[in-house]
């Protein structure tokens, strides 16, 4: 039944704006007395004494958990087993995306709700229910749901502007992907990430993140790169946190995102950020579905202006043999839940003969 009925999830709040981590301790008040707080040494040592402060002087106790830096099984159930001896009532994931699924990962097992405070906008995990965890090879095992998204996201564009620009481009890649992505879902009848079908909301939504990138994503990166915050820089938080977060869990994913099953299972991959991979995943999809060569020229001229990998050797795949491609196809087919979302049907050897298409377009 759900099946044949349209669905839209989002976060019970979401805030943005410069200052905005002023704002966490009051949400936090609000559903609960105590929190564990979980960050990663960087981001402990940047944000920890703020925060502290924070709970402090809203009477919240708060127990911070430090992440050791790869979303597993394991690392999620030895951060639950300290949030439940804390006795903590709130969770709260300060960090990149794998610290906040990890968070995620706590408030499933405990049934605490969540707020969520990103400090970059490299991915699209902030404002979504799910969680993927990788195993000790840093390949991606297996996704799990929360029972709904986060109570809060917080944005604070002064910090996620301070990050490394390449943050900010990596999150405009995995933003970029989710008109495609949807629009693919919506020719299919594709269900959602809430087993439903796409609102015409979410697509909107998804149409509104390309158009905004487009639009304002070389000017906000080159005022990250000169340490400025501006409007272009808050309307392309926005596009890379909560409409892509929406965009994708709403609208669902297609062979971009399909794409990471086989490229996380190569170790050279491994220092790409998601939101790279995801944007050369874009790349091949789009040629899978046939654009034609005007469409690729723009999109690759976009690439090349903002920073984005347009080959494999940009994903530190240098000069891949045909037995990578090959692989990476293979596991890709296998392993991926988002090929059967592609209107045209997709066997291995079709996805490796559009990489081959783009290595040669990009030579």
């Amino acid at each position: 039944m759900m099946e044949n009925l349209k669905i839209l999830g989002a976060p019970g709040r979401y805030v943005q704006g410069q200052g905005a981590l002023s704002c966490v301790p009051a949400l936090v008040g609000e559903l609960g007395a105590s929190a564990y707080v979980l960050t990663d040494a960087v981001v402990g040592d940047l944000l920890g004494d703020v925060l502290s402060r924070g709970f402090g002087d809203a009477d919240i106790e708060a127990e911070f958990g430090l992440f050791q830096g790869e979303c597993t099984r394991a690392e999620i159930e030895r951060q639950t087993e300290l949030a439940r001896q804390a006795g903590s009532a709130v969770v709260v994931g300060v960090g990149g995306g794998k610290t906040i699924d990890t968070a995620k990962g706590i408030s499933l097992f405990l049934g605490l709700p969540l707020v969520v405070v990103p400090s970059v906008a490299s991915n699209d995990a902030p404002t979504s229910r799910l969680i993927v965890i990788y195993d000790a090879d840093h390949r991606i095992s297996e996704v799990l749901k929360l029972p709904h998204n986060p109570a809060a996201v917080v944005a604070d564009t002064g910090i996620i502007a301070s990050a490394p620009p390449r943050f900010l481009i990596a999150g405009i890649g995995d933003a970029l992907a989710k008109k495609f992505e949807a629009g693919q879902c919506a020719k299919t009848g594709a269900q959602n990430f809430f087993g439903g079908l796409p609102t015409a909301t979410a697509l909107l939504l998804c149409e509104a993140c390309y158009t905004t990138i487009r639009q304002h994503g070389l000017d906000a990166v080159a005022a990250v790169r000169q340490g400025r915050v501006d409007e272009s820089v808050e309307q392309i938080v926005e596009a890379t946190v909560l409409l892509s977060g929406l965009g994708f869990e709403s609208g669902g994913l297609a062979l971009a995102h399909g794409l990471n099953r086989g490229l996380t299972a190569q170790p050279e991959t491994q220092k790409a950020l998601h939101g790279e991979l995801v944007a050369w995943g874009l790349l091949v999809q789009l040629l899978a579905e046939g654009r034609d060569p005007e469409f690729m020229e723009d999109m690759l001229g976009f690439y090349s202006a903002i920073g984005l990998p347009r080959c494999m050797a940009d994903l530190g795949l240098v000069n891949p043999d045909e037995a990578v491609i090959d692989a990476i196809a293979t596991i890709t087919f296998e392993e991926s839940p988002y090929l059967k979302n592609m209107e045209r049907r997709l066997s291995a050897q079709d996805i490796a003969a559009s990489m081959r298409e783009l290595e040669t377009l990009t030579a």
